[in-house]
């Protein structure tokens, strides 16, 4: 099982195609660490926000996390450097992915913050020249930053860190409704583009980060997802009140998919409730095909043969000089 914390709604960013910013959690009210004992034992959890380097017990936060998780990697806008090299330095197992959502001038544009892409960038530096393994960077795509995400992918893949890609989505948690790609066809080549990088690339990461692209296109155009959604399942979302829910996505379509509340009940009272199988239902049931790396990613591990497929399929297409082109 997977997990997405969120440690806090408060932000340094004042991001376009995210609003949480507007909308920040006070310190007192978010979750203290200890909650997360109560946490089963997890394959992989993301860490996030808002901001969360913004919470003064992160050290704390990850030290308990690691008693609980296999792997553990911190989505952050990189722009605390220093605060980000102590921490990581006294946890150096843990991933690092920071957002930057095109070149400086993209970026700091989108990001609603000036210098964002320097902070972002040195962080990223300082990671790797202190030896930390696990870091990269990843882009939301919107229109106004498609075409800059393939000079990203070619700045990571000349630093030899991760390159990971969304595309912009609507939610309560983003407290966005409005987003939108108009262009699709413009994106949807750019997309392709990057897909045939990956595929011609000597790492099998890559080629499934490609499926995963592949599956943003098929987003991107309205599809059904290229597999069911383990959200509540196979993986949950813990809000900075303690509030367990089966993702991010929830909005007015889907209404309020909260599970339970970790201050009132174990994980497994709320896990293995009846509110729980409810949520379960509704996620079934839910509209909106909706494909991030927070539920994308399970469902590619428990359904490998799919995407497996599709990999060796377009790999050897790719070998033989024939680019991808989606169905």
């Amino acid at each position: 099982m997977e997990a997405a914390i969120i440690t806090t709604y408060r932000c340094i960013n004042k991001c376009h195609m995210c609003h949480t910013w507007k909308f920040p959690t006070k310190s007192e009210e978010e979750f203290k660490p200890g909650l997360l004992e109560k946490l089963p034992k997890l394959d992989f959890v993301n860490v996030t926000g808002g901001e969360p380097f913004l919470r003064e017990d992160i050290d704390e936060i990850i030290g308990i996390l690691q008693e609980k998780a296999q792997r553990i990697v911190i989505s952050t806008n990189g722009y605390l450097t220093e605060r980000i090299l102590q921490v990581s330095q006294k946890h150096p197992a843990i991933g690092i992915r920071i957002s930057i959502e095109g070149l400086p001038e993209t970026n700091d544009l989108l990001r609603g913050v000036e210098n964002g892409f320097d902070h972002g960038l040195r962080t990223l530096l300082e990671l790797q020249r202190r030896g930390m393994k696990d870091i990269g960077f990843g882009i939301t795509i919107s229109d106004k930053n498609a075409r800059e995400m393939l000079e990203l992918y070619q700045l990571a893949k000349a630093m030899r860190v991760e390159f990971a890609t969304a595309v912009v989505h609507n939610s309560d948690y983003f407290h966005k409704y409005d987003n939108a790609i108009h262009d699709i066809e413009a994106v949807t080549a750019y997309f392709i583009e990057l897909i045939n990088e990956l595929l011609r690339s000597g790492r099998s990461k890559n080629w499934f980060r490609a499926y995963f692209n592949y599956g943003l296109i098929n987003y991107l155009h309205g599809k059904e997802r290229l597999l069911p959604c383990g959200a509540g399942t196979d993986m949950f979302f813990l809000d900075p009140w303690g509030k367990v829910r089966p993702c991010n996505g929830q909005d007015r379509e889907t209404g309020d998919l909260c599970m339970g509340n970790m201050y009132e009940q174990s994980f497994d009272e709320i896990w293995n409730g009846e509110k729980a199988a409810k949520v379960r239902e509704s996620v079934q049931r839910c509209p909106k095909n909706c494909w991030m790396i927070g539920t994308a990613s399970p469902a590619m591990k428990k359904m490998l043969i799919k995407p497996l497929t599709w990999v060796l399929h377009n790999k050897v297409r790719s070998m033989l000089g024939r680019p991808f082109t989606p169905a």
